[in-house]
């Protein structure tokens, strides 16, 4: 005669959670995607609810209940996907508005201005090494770090996008003189 073999108390965790799933999964997902602009907002709330089921798999009620216990997770995290939207949105509104003001600001008139353009004519690559290091303040050895390479070939990157960006400076000097040249001589005139 052979005996049913016992199961473990995370077999039957397992098991609970997939036949909770099975039956409130469709329902659930009804539920978030009528209350999510996208797709990809449903699946976050999706995931998060069925992340706090298995948490809670034990506080999970029996039979119909279950869908409705869902539910209100659901909404909950649907809450609070909603607030850190509003978060995020009132940040770059916030953001955008204090770039706005930033720009009209007579330091970024001149000099500044000359060297925004070029810095934003370089390669991302070279904009990253230069931002780690101007703005971030790293050495080679953290921009190294920071990258995935060896703290050498940080220090050739880094020299040679100052020189690339030391030569579009230059470039645009160039190109700005022939103008102040030819006003110089109209005020002559």
């Amino acid at each position: 005669m052979s005996y049913p073999q016992p199961v473990s108390c995370d077999e039957q965790r397992r098991r609970r959670f997939e036949d909770v799933y099975a039956a409130t999964h469709g329902p659930v997902l009804g539920y978030v995607l009528r209350r999510t602009d996208n797709s990809d907002d449903a699946a976050d709330v999706i995931a998060e609810t069925f992340l706090t089921a298995w948490r809670r798999l034990d506080d999970i009620p029996r039979g119909d209940e279950a869908r409705l216990w869902l539910y209100g997770v659901a909404r909950r995290v649907l809450a609070n996907h909603h607030r850190g939207a509003r978060r995020r949105s009132a940040l770059a509104d916030r953001l955008r508005a204090d770039l706005a003001a930033a720009e009209q600001a007579p330091q970024f008139t001149g000099e500044l201005a000359d060297i925004a353009v070029a810095f934003r004519g370089l390669p991302e690559a070279d904009r990253e090494l230069l931002a780690l290091a101007g703005w971030e303040g790293l050495d080679a050895g953290q921009i190294a770090t920071t990258l995935g390479c060896s703290r050498n070939a940080a220090r050739i990157r880094l020299h040679r996008a100052r020189r690339r960006l030391a030569g579009a400076l230059a470039r645009d000097r160039v190109r700005q003189q022939p103008s102040r040249a030819h006003a110089a001589k109209g005020d002559l005139a």
